[in-house]
């Protein structure tokens, strides 16, 4: 049995870098404070669906964050749930983890058996993008929820 093998997938790292730096403005919008272990944000869109950010871990450089959607309809494993660490000193957000996908390549072979995209972690960021803005744009006053 010959496989077929493509051309390997090159990430363009300026698009990439441009994406994490608008999700990490999109994330300090949304979160005032995200430098406090522990501290969980709650979006809610409306009676069935809400969004929740909680920072799981901070230190001087860095903080990781879980976003997770929560919704009265739908299966579970349909919702969404991303971890993303932010880099204070360079101002960027990169997903680390989505949907128990843990530490995602720059790129993966095509095709592979989990059937991950070449770019599944560009797709990611940009999914975690459009994700933030919506709730930017969904968002009324947002307080934190204790844990």
């Amino acid at each position: 049995m010959n496989k077929v093998v493509g051309k390997k997938y090159v990430p363009k790292l300026a698009n990439m870098h441009q994406v994490c730096e608008l999700n990490y403005g999109r994330l300090l919008r949304l979160l005032p404070d995200c430098d406090t272990e522990d501290l969980s944000y709650q979006f809610d869109i409306n009676s069935s669906l809400q969004y929740t950010i909680k920072i799981i871990e901070c230190s001087r450089y860095t903080s990781t964050l879980e976003m997770s959607q929560k919704s009265q309809t739908g299966f579970e494993f349909l919702r969404p749930i991303v971890q993303v660490r932010l880099y204070h000193d360079a101002k960027m957000a990169e997903v680390l983890s989505a949907q128990n996908i843990g530490s995602l390549k720059p790129s993966y072979q095509y095709p592979n058996i989990k059937m991950y995209q070449k770019n599944e972690k560009e797709m990611v960021n940009q999914f975690l993008a459009e994700w933030l803005q919506f709730c930017l744009n969904q968002n009324k006053q947002t307080q934190p929820v204790a844990n």
